[in-house]
């Protein structure tokens, strides 16, 4: 391995690079654009859009994905540059060329320390080892990183996102391969001056190393950020509306789209509003979970400011084989009837919060216990049977409409297959009062 360590390390860093700029074009069409669906949400469990827009996918409203493509390219630059063998002038009989007939020359002298027998110095190797070194240490800050995440990624999201985990494997190998080429670590620290002078003193590595600080200060400062969504919403009976305004121009372009777009007849209770905002919901599924929390404070808006004119309407689609056509989510037909029971004690809207705040490790047991806590149902088991049949035909309405994956919305009918920003959810039901109202003479 070591003989192609160079080699090993460029494919690997390019590898981690080239899945990290995938996974900043996807995010950053997610945030630019509410239609767009990325081309690796593969199902309800494979998606990369659950896990980039989740809240392990932004640091301080960075993507993880800008400091993966930084790490990368400064690990490809290392490995192909600082790696690369530059042969030192050979030594020894011949090293000028063929001798010439009959020409007498003096005995070469022996080898001086530090030239390897084959007559090239040891200058290339040492210096290899050594960069390979610093990859080594760039690895294990990297491999923690993505086994941090990775734990996010498929224990708390239960979410694989395919492009991060192109990420994974590429860190994976260069912590193996680059440990395997280092030299003694505990040369670095001395070495590491003479390192950064040899650097400065070449002018294609001095420029090199300019462009990647300019580029990663500017891929910073210029990705778009995203309105970080509070875990927990206020105990207030208002909350504010979404702090980020879309301009004129945003605005409609977007209401161009929704107008362009087909609408489906829902047969759902509307109680006589003029939008009904429906989501197909599963209480184990992350997406839902975050769109609950995107969302909140904008329902609670409409509620108040327009009362019986918006209904928010959630319709049960577990991605659960007990009481849909199949899925992962062991506990998803359960929380769907613990909800339906809580309603009966008026306390809905607090085991929905309960769920959504739990989804990790959720079981029967666990749904069971908090219905008793919450709305004090005791009966779970006895009526189990009864409400999974209503649920059953929520789930067979989506089935009708060929619902793919949670959560799915319909505005007026309008399908929204993707979480939308928040300031955009909040322009589409805008939109819909707004053109609702002129149509009423």
């Amino acid at each position: 391995m070591k003989k192609h360590s160079r080699t090993l390390i460029i494919i690997l860093s390019a590898l981690g690079l080239a899945a990290s700029v995938a996974a900043l074009y996807v995010h950053y069409w997610l945030l630019a654009d509410p239609s767009y669906t990325s081309f690796c949400d593969v199902s309800e469990t494979v998606s990369c859009e659950a896990v980039l827009t989740s809240r392990y996918g932004s640091l301080f409203g960075v993507p993880v994905a800008v400091g993966g493509a930084i790490w990368s390219a400064l690990v490809l630059m290392l490995g192909a540059l600082g790696m690369r063998s530059s042969a030192s002038a050979p030594v020894g009989p011949g090293a000028t060329g063929p001798a010439k007939a009959g020409r007498h020359d003096r005995p070469a002298k022996a080898a001086p320390s530090g030239v390897v027998a084959s007559g090239f110095s040891r200058t290339t190797d040492d210096r290899s080892g050594r960069v390979a070194g610093y990859i080594f240490i760039l690895s294990t800050v990297g491999l923690a990183a993505v086994l941090y995440l990775g734990y996010a990624s498929f224990f708390v999201l239960r979410q694989a996102c395919p492009l991060c985990m192109a990420m994974y494997v590429a860190v994976i190998g260069l912590f193996i391969v680059s440990g395997g080429a280092a030299s003694d670590l505990s040369m670095l620290p001395r070495a590491f001056g003479r390192d950064v002078r040899a650097v400065t003193s070449n002018p294609l590595a001095s420029a090199l190393a300019v462009v990647l600080v300019a580029a990663s200060i500017g891929l910073v400062l210029w990705f778009p950020r995203e309105e970080p969504v509070a875990e927990t919403a206020a105990a207030a009976p208002v909350a504010p509306p979404p702090t980020e305004a879309l301009g004129p121009e945003e605005t409609e372009a977007f209401e161009a789209w929704l107008s362009a777009q087909p609408r489906v007849q829902l047969d759902v209770p509307s109680g006589g509003a003029r939008v009904v905002v429906v989501k197909f919901n599963d209480y184990q599924c992350p997406a839902c979970r975050q769109a609950y929390i995107a969302y909140k404070a904008i329902q609670q808006n409409y509620e108040s400011q327009y009362p019986g004119q918006v209904a928010f309407v959630s319709v049960d689609y577990p991605l659960e084989a007990e009481c849909n056509t199949g899925g992962i989510h062991a506990a998803a037909c359960e929380a769907a009837v613990a909800v339906r029971l809580a309603r009966t004690r008026n306390r809905a809207a607090q085991m929905e919060e309960w769920l959504f705040d739990n989804q990790p490790g959720m079981t029967r047991d666990t749904v069971k216990q908090a219905l008793a806590d919450i709305a004090q149902v005791t009966d779970f088991d006895a009526q189990y049977a009864k409400v999974l049949d209503e649920v059953r035909k929520d789930a067979q309405l989506g089935q009708k409409l060929q619902i793919n994956g949670t959560p799915t919305f319909f505005i007026n009918g309008i399908r929204i297959a993707s979480t939308l920003r928040p300031a955009y959810f909040d322009a589409a039901i805008a939109y819909e009062l707004k053109r609702t109202q002129a149509a009423t003479p």
